[in-house]
């Protein structure tokens, strides 16, 4: 079995952050940081080379089993991603209620912070971080 691609490292968040080149993507980058602090209760992980991660859970497919952040973001130059998306009724209520985003499977794709509701947005990292929580402990 391959190792994943996208492992724990050691690598310094905060450096991370503060080296994302659009200011407006890294002023956002350091409002979801301090969100996903706030209901998490945990200190951020990066994960590969991008993606910032709250928490810990085993995923188990048909490649094999690897440790993934519940919770997380990436703040990419097209997109702001944030890895907080779930199948349930919810999830999905919020969702509508958001403002303007576009979705992947378990991925919300913002722009930027300004087109999203801020109160709904903070609802539904809360509701994915109790889900999977629920799930995996």
């Amino acid at each position: 079995m391959a190792e994943p691609k996208t492992q724990k490292t050691k690598a310094s968040v905060a450096q991370f952050i503060a080296a994302v080149e659009d200011e407006t993507r890294r002023k956002d980058a350091k409002t979801v940081d301090k969100l996903m602090r706030e209901i998490s209760g945990e200190k951020p992980a990066m994960w590969g080379p991008s993606i910032i991660g709250y928490g810990q859970w085993v995923n188990n497919n048909t490649l094999g089993s690897a440790p993934w952040p519940k919770i997380g973001f990436s703040p990419r130059k097209a997109n702001m991603v944030l890895y907080v998306l779930s199948e349930s009724k919810e999830c999905a209520a919020l969702l509508k209620k958001l403002g303007k985003h576009k979705t992947g499977k378990s991925c919300l794709y913002i722009n930027k912070l300004a087109d999203v509701d801020a109160g709904v947005l903070r609802d539904l990292v809360a509701q994915s971080w109790k889900e999977m929580t629920k799930k995996y402990g």
